[in-house]
Parts: C-alpha cells; sequence; structure tokens
C-alpha cells in the first residue's frame, strides 16, 4: 500500500483531494482572518498563509525557521508568534486553522515536512541568531513535534535549516522538477527536504548553530542491548526495526514512537498507540497467537517497544503468491486447493480474535497486513496500536482501506466486521471498495462464491456483518431477504448490480453512464483542478491541467471516444494553462506541452501555440528521457507542432530534443540515467519505450531508418529488463514482483513494439509482442485503471483490431469488459470507477473514468480512439515534407 494516499482521503468521502482544499472556518486561528497592519500584504500560498511587509527585502535563501506546535498549544504559539513577528516586520507564513495542522502531522504525512506549523524568514544569519534566541525564550517549555528535516534550537518549538525562500524550481537527477536554490556558480539545485538534517555542500554552519547540531549528536543506538539490523518500516510516527538482542542472540522487532507526531483522527501521537500496543501485550502475555513483549525505554525523546520476531510472511503477500486468480491458466483444482488453505487461515485468525477478546482487548485494525502467517500456518496477530478494553467502547481510529467499520461500531464489533471483510478479501482482495458503495460486498461475494467452492452461507454471514441487513438487492440496497447463493449453490440474481457488456449497446450505455459520472463531478469552481482524480494533481503545481491526471486527459478522452465537447470546461483549461503557477511541469502526460496538444486537437490552435510558446521559453534539457515527463514526450508534442504550424524554432527545438534523447539514450545493454538501481524502470511512461516511441514518430517524420535503428535500441533496452514467467508471459521485472501493466509494464512496450513492426520485420520484436500478449489475459487485476489496471488490457488487445470490432472479435477483451464490472461503483446512479490504491473515486485518464471510457472505445467506438501518438489507424499529422535539415545527425 501506497500510505501517501490515506492523507488524500480524509477531506472528501469519495475522491482524493488536497487537506487544505475546502477552506473550512471550523477551528481556524484567529490571526487567520486578522486586520493587517499598514503595508503588509498576505498571500494565501497552497495551505499556507503568508505574511510579509512591503518594504522587507528577503533574500531567495538563506536559514529559515519552522515553528512546531501541537493542536493543543498551537493558538498560543501563533499568538506569541504574531505578536513578536509583526511590531519587529519580520517575514513569516502559517498554517491556518487546527485541520491542516492536524493533516500535516497525521500519521502518514510527508515526513520531511511534518510538524511545520510556522515558518519565520530572517534576512540575514545575523537576524536568524536574533530571532532564534529571542522567540526561543518565549517559546521555551511550548511542546512540539521534532521536525526530521530541521536542526532542532534546544528543546522548544523551534527549528531551523537552510533552504529557499522563493519559488524558483529545477530538474533534479532523476529528471523530476522541485523547488531549487541556486549554488555558488548561480545555478539551481534541488532544495531537499528529507527526514534528516543536511545542508548543502557549499553552506557552512553558522557558529550559533554547532553547539545544537552536536546535542543531535548525542543519541545514539550503540549502547542499547538490542543491535538494529535494518529498516522495516517508517511512517511519520517513527520507524519499525528488525533487531538482535545482543545478550541472547535472538531476532526482535523494536517499534519507534515519536512524541507530538503521526496523529490519529482521536488526536493521539505515536507515543500514545505505542502505549496502548504495550499495555495490550502485557495483557495477552503468554497467548500464541501475539508476539510476546519484550521490553520498552526511551531514547532521544523516542518511546520504543520490543516485541519477538515472527517467523513467517504477511497474509496478504501469502494471498498474492497462493491465489489462482492472477495465473493465467490456473488449474481447474488449484481453486480448491486454496480455498481449503483459505478456510484453514480464517478458522484460526477467528480463534485468535476471540482468544484476545476473552481477555477484553479490541484489536480495532484486523487485516491481512497485520496477520502473519508462520511456516507451520498458524498465525500471529500483530499491531495492537489500535487496542482498546472493550468496556471503555471506543470507535476505530486505525484501520486498513478495505476493512474500517462503520463510524457507528464499537468494541468487538469492530473486529468482526474486519473478519467478515477479510472472509471476502481473501477469495476477491476487493473489499477497499465497500467503503466507496456498501452495495459491492454482496456483488464481491457472489463472485467469490461463483469462484471459489467456499461452503454456502459463510459469505452471505460476512455480508450480512458488513452490511447490518440480510441481503443485497442492488449497488447500494440492501434487504432483509435473499442472499449471495440459492440452495442448488447457482449464483442468485444481479440484475442491480453494475454491468459492462462488450456489445454496441453495452459500450452507449457504459459511455453515457461513465461520461455523466464524470462531468457531475466538475467543480470549475476550483483553480487546481477540474476533476477529481489521483493525488498527483496535488503534489506538483499545476497537477490538475495534464493529460495523465488533469482536465487535458478527460476532455480528450471524452472527444476521442464520441462523448462530446464541453466548451465550459475546454474555457476552464485554457485559463488555467495561459496562467499556470510557478514549477508547474513541463511534460506530455504530467504537463503543459501535454496541455497544449489537447488544445490543439479540440481545435483551440491559437491558444495552444500561445502556450506552446511559453514551454519553449523553459529550460527542459536536464529532464529525464521518459514519455510522461521528460524529453521522448516533450518531442512528440513539439513533432506535432512542428507538423501543424510549420514554425521552423519549433521544428529545431524539436530537432535538439530528439538529438539530446539519441545522445543520452545509450547502447543497448546501457542503464540509461533516468532509471538507476538493479531493476531500472521500464515501459511506455518510464523507460525507454517513450524514446522509441519518440524516434518511431521520427521516422514517419522524416523517412530516416536511423531513426527505426535508435527506436530498436530503445525497445531492447525495455525487453533486457523484462522476464519471461513460467506460463510464457513478458513482464517487466521489478526484482520482487513483475509488472504487465501500461505504465511501467510490459503492456506498454508492446504496444511501442507493435508500432515498430508496421515499419520493420523483427523476429526478436514479434516474438516479445506474443509474450506480452499473454500478459494481457489474466483474469484477475487489482485496479481498474488505464495505467495500471484492466483498461490498460484493454486498450493494448484493442489495438489489434479495426474500430469498434474488438469486444466482438477477442473473447479476452470482452471478458476484461464484463469484469471491470467487480470495480465499477454506482455514484449518485452512474457509474465511477476507483483510482490508485482503490480508497477513493477518479475520473482522471491515467486511474479512472476517462481512461476506463478511453478503453472501451478502443474496443468498441466505431472511430480510432487511443492515446495520442499511439491511435491505431490515425496517424499523427507528421508526414508534412521536413526540411533536410531535421534529418540530420550531429
Amino acid at each position: 500500500m501506497d500510505k501517501r494516499y490515506e492523507v488524500y482521503c480524509l477531506t472528501h468521502p469519495h475522491f482524493y483531494d488536497a487537506p487544505s482544499s475546502h477552506g473550512g472556518t471550523h477551528g481556524r486561528f484567529r490571526q487567520a482572518d486578522a486586520p493587517l497592519q499598514e503595508a503588509w500584504k498576505r498571500a494565501k500560498v497552497g495551505e499556507w498563509l503568508a505574511f510579509r511587509p512591503l518594504d522587507v527585502r528577503l533574500p531567495q535563501q538563506g536559514w529559515k525557521i519552522h515553528v512546531s506546535a501541537c493542536l493543543d498549544n498551537a493558538q498560543s504559539i501563533l499568538d506569541e508568534v504574531w505578536e513578536y513577528c509583526v511590531p519587529r516586520r519580520i517575514a513569516f507564513k502559517f498554517l491556518p486553522g487546527l485541520e491542516t495542522l492536524f493533516l500535516a502531522n497525521a500519521k502518514y504525512a510527508h515526513r520531511g515536512s511534518s510538524g511545520k506549523f510556522v515558518t519565520v524568514y530572517p534576512s540575514d544569519e545575523v537576524a536568524c541568531e536574533r530571532i532564534l534566541t529571542e522567540l526561543g525564550d518565549i517559546l521555551d517549555g511550548f511542546p512540539g513535534p521534532y521536525i526530521l528535516s530541521d536542526l532542532r534550537w534546544g528543546d522548544g518549538p523551534l527549528h531551523v535549516r537552510y533552504g529557499a525562500f522563493a519559488d524558483r524550481y529545477c530538474v533534479s537527477a532523476d529528471g523530476e522538477v522541485e523547488q531549487a536554490v541556486a549554488d555558488p556558480s548561480g545555478r539551481l539545485v534541488p532544495d531537499v527536504r528529507g527526514p534528516t538534517f543536511r545542508t548543502p555542500e557549499w553552506v557552512d554552519l553558522p557558529g550559533f548553530l554547532e553547539p545544537h547540531l552536536a546535542a543531535s549528536r548525542r543519541t545514539t543506538v550503540a549502547d542499547l542491548p538490542y543491535r538494529i539490523d535494518k529498516a522495516l518500516h517508517f511512517s511519520n510516527g517513527g520507524g519499525l526495526y528488525a533487531g538482535t538482542d545482543r545478550r541472547t542472540q535472538e531476532r526482535v522487532v523494536l517499534k519507534e514512537a515519536r512524541p507530538y507526531a503521526g496523529l490519529t483522527p482521536d488526536g493521539a501521537d505515536a507515543v500514545t498507540r505505542l502505549e496502548r500496543e504495550r499495555e495490550a501485550l502485557a495483557r495477552l502475555r503468554g497467548l500464541d497467537c501475539v508476539p510476546a513483549l519484550r521490553d520498552h525505554f526511551d531514547l532521544g525523546g523516542h518511546r520504543f517497544v520490543v516485541e519477538d520476531f515472527i517467523e513467517g510472511k504477511p497474509l496478504h503477500q501469502l494471498l498474492v503468491e497462493r491465489s489462482p486468480l492472477a495465473e493465467l491458466d490456473p488449474d481447474p483444482t488449484s481453486f480448491a486447493d486454496y480455498t481449503t488453505w483459505a478456510l484453514g487461515v480464517l478458522r484460526r485468525v477467528r480463534e485468535a480474535v476471540a482468544a484476545v477478546h476473552e481477555r477484553d482487548i479490541v484489536i480495532g485494525d484486523v487485516h491481512t497486513f497485520n496477520v502473519m502467517v508462520r511456516p507451520d500456518d498458524t498465525v500471529v496477530l500483530i499491531d495492537f496500536e489500535g487496542a482498546s478494553d472493550v468496556a471503555h467502547a471506543r470507535h476505530q481510529v486505525l484501520a486498513a482501506p478495505g476493512f474500517h467499520a462503520p463510524s457507528t461500531t464499537t468494541g468487538f464489533d469492530i473486529d468482526r466486521y474486519a473478519l467478515a471483510c477479510l472472509e471476502i478479501s481473501l477469495f476477491l482482495p476487493l473489499t477497499g471498495l465497500i467503503e466507496l458503495d456498501r452495495g459491492k460486498a454482496g456483488q464481491l461475494a457472489r463472485e467469490a462464491a461463483r469462484l471459489f467452492p467456499v461452503p454456502d452461507g459463510l459469505l452471505d454471514e460476512a455480508v450480512r456483518t458488513i452490511t447490518g441487513d440480510g441481503g443485497f438487492t442492488g449497488s447500494g440496497g440492501f434487504t432483509g431477504d435473499g442472499g449471495i447463493t440459492g440452495d442448488d449453490g447457482a449464483v442468485a440474481d444481479k440484475d442491480d448490480e453494475p454491468r459492462l457488456e462488450p456489445d454496441h449497446a453495452g459500450w452507449l450505455r457504459a459511455r453515457e453512464s461513465i461520461t455523466s459520472a464524470i462531468l457531475a463531478s466538475a467543480t470549475p469552481e476550483r483553480d487546481d483542478r477540474l476533476f477529481p482524480g489521483d493525488i498527483e494533481q496535488f503534489t506538483a503545481p499545476g497537477g490538475g491541467l495534464g493529460l495523465a491526471h488533469g482536465a487535458a486527459g478527460v476532455l480528450y478522452a471524452l472527444d476521442v471516444t464520441g462523448a462530446g465537447r464541453h466548451p465550459d470546461h475546454e474555457d476552464w483549461l485554457i485559463r488555467h494553462a495561459l496562467h499556470p503557477p510557478p514549477g508547474v511541469r513541463l511534460g506530455l502526460y504530467d504537463g503543459l506541452h501535454g496541455t497544449a496538444f489537447v488544445l490543439d486537437h479540440l481545435g483551440h490552435h491559437e491558444e495552444a501555440v500561445k502556450l506552446l510558446d511559453m514551454c519553449l521559453g523553459e529550460h527542459w534539457e536536464n529532464l529525464a528521457l521518459d514519455l510522461k515527463g521528460g524529453l521522448s514526450g516533450i518531442g512528440l508534442a513539439l513533432l506535432h507542432f512542428a507538423a501543424t504550424t510549420g514554425d521552423a524554432t519549433v521544428r529545431d527545438a524539436a530537432r535538439r530534443v530528439a538529438t539530446t534523447v539519441a545522445d543520452r539514450l545509450g547502447p543497448v545493454d546501457a542503464v540509461p540515467e533516468i532509471s538507476g538501481g538493479t531493476h531500472p524502470r521500464a515501459g511506455l511512461m518510464y523507460g525507454s519505450s517513450g524514446p522509441a516511441l519518440l524516434f518511431l514518430r521520427l521516422h514517419e517524420y522524416d523517412g530516416d531508418p536511423a531513426h527505426l535503428d535508435l527506436a530498436a535500441t530503445a525497445l531492447r533496452q525495455d525487453l533486457r529488463r523484462c522476464v519471461v514467467r513460467a506460463e510464457g508471459s513478458m513482464e517487466v521485472n521489478e526484482g520482487f514482483r513483475t509488472m504487465p501493466y501500461l505504465a511501467d509494464g510490459s503492456v506498454g512496450i508492446g504496444m511501442v513494439i507493435d508500432d515498430y513492426l508496421t515499419l520493420r520485420a523483427d523476429e526478436e520484436f514479434a516474438t516479445a509482442a506474443e509474450a506480452i500478449r499473454e500478459a494481457s489475459r489474466a483474469s484477475f487485476y487489482v485496479e481498474p485503471g488505464l495505467f495500471d489496471g484492466v483498461a490498460g488490457m484493454i486498450l493494448h488487445r484493442g489495438r489489434a483490431h479495426p474500430p469498434g470490432t474488438a469486444a466482438a472479435r477477442d473473447p479476452v477483451v470482452a471478458a476484461h469488459i464484463r469484469r471491470l464490472a467487480r470495480h465499477a461503483c454506482v455514484l449518485d446512479g452512474r457509474l465511477a470507477f476507483p483510482g490508485e490504491q482503490l480508497m477513493r473515486l477518479s475520473m482522471d485518464l491515467a486511474t479512472g473514468g476517462a481512461g476506463v471510457v478511453l478503453a472501451l472505445g478502443a474496443a468498441c467506438h466505431a472511430a480510432p480512439t487511443g492515446l495520442p501518438f499511439l491511435t491505431p489507424g490515425r496517424r499523427s499529422p507528421l508526414d508534412i515534407p521536413v526540411p533536410p535539415h531535421m534529418s540530420e545527425r550531429r
């Protein structure tokens, strides 16, 4: 699970959203709306409110001061900071309310920036020392979380680091756009905000900070009776470490908790939760189904608990390894064998939960990641941070997606609900959808009962526990009669379930329903995004604009699938694209080049060229080579505009980009600079297939066979990172798993190979294409989306057939379309699809409804439908004669 997503689930019940997006007034600090003194300027900067005296000129970078705070002292701390800074005309900013402060310090908030409440901007080092000394005395005794990226000043809430004051951006070594500081030569380099204090190599630590750095280094683990062998997991609340007891050489686990950090919705910090775990394990001492409590201690202000190390694997991992769902050609007996094993595990988990309940402990966080299965298949329940005495009747505060009980549930019923979800999840691991559409419980249970020989009534009871009622009548409604299976075990009536049919009528119904959901979700009153999508909309400036996750991708998908043009939404895109925020990305799928391409595709040629002109003025040279945000995608967009405008400047820019990609690509056995490690990234969006696509379109542009040679080199780089599985399918090898998906798996590579083979025969590529096609026919994928799910498989296979015929000609495509109903949720009577991690719905192209519509259109729509520069039957306008110099290579 990607824990970043949890913070983006706290604002809206249906969609991922930025923590500060709704602008509520609850818990707002007094100063957020206080009248300003003369000659001061107030500005909203992201989730922050910034205050600056108009006559004060700040440097662009330097030592800045951060003030941390707890929820119960934040207003008092802000009062003191305000009274100190305003009379002295010192610039500062702060989070405007308790809600934004909580979210910034939540359990899975970003560790590098968590804890920051106020930022103070000294004019120079002298002012920095004075402010730290004076404000430090004022705030002495106020507790606050430690800011990991900073150096703490004394024992109070003040911290300091060297970094950017002004918004300046650069491209990092891995090709990402990041906030920047300037080195002594004036070159912009990333302003690194990591989980440890560090200064740029050219910056000397001021003398007044040296004692504080020395104090921070006095705490070590050298004198502990435990050796820390490796880190298993980090969150904002602390770390989880595998270690060894030096006295006995026995393996142990050390759990660390940071005070005032890693907050959960009940306001508890990590130390409070770890104390709950320690108390629970002490009461459960002697049970073989929980870890034995060994020790607890404090070190450097952090709380530690030491537990037995459990030999075994998480149940979630075993589910992936043992379930026959993802096999291409499972043995029919494998479903019965898996069912026998799963029922045995379920029985032992139930027994373990019952044993804990006998000691009056509510576990509060039962799910497949928190069940360890030993080699002998006995089970151990781990992670008791959410535990409580049943007499306290607390509500659930910790829960994994797919196991979150309704807000009214208390006591042992919390664990019973989780057990019911566990029963369904072991057979069909999509229970995260239930929180989005409670009707999915019955649908998933019915589907599980169809696939696996589970005992009659077992999943009926699970659905009743989840819904609090007797049976299922459709997506969103339940009644007291009916059930999942009939007396003969046949699948019950499912007329009211979400359904997608692979025929023309089914396509028209699906397009209408999904498009209606997309349009109903639009928020034209917002500036950050138009359609809800992935969290990537909020992780970089302008994230709501582009092809992958923004308005451009949605409007493109609706247009090419015949779902209509939407002028008001196109106007929104034009307005915001032509006035982008600082730091907006430039790429084809994540930035302005892709937005310009879509505007041109939609007929807004003049506006598209204006946006392109803005892009041409930016520095792109150090961007990565990839298609999503790097040079390959930019090169394709420039080729498009070189053809449609005939502009020599654009042609020259396209030539420079292509030459740069060729020079940096390297030979077949090279590890591209954009992809490090033992298993570098591969695939359409992030690997060498992006450069291959660029060179294919260059060959169409100028007819130069050298570009086909470069495309072949790039494709072989990606194929070298693939592996052929035992069943004959080819997937990208990531070391700990293999990936078939469109964005970073083999299917995306296969799409480019298919295009290559239309231009030049190649036996190796033809063999690889067939093996990759095998990877697209599994009967189960966790997510529905285009980049990393079922929709990408439909798009890949649909390209092999004339428009509108794939569903009729390819039974795998037809089956994939029907199986999309597993993921389909009903939102106000319309079909919507969950995005990445299945925790919220998404409407974007990469992860949500727009991508599903595009994929369905590739299989069923009468006109050619697909991704830009990969659309079958429709050449990009690259066949306009090219000036001779474009075919020259340096």
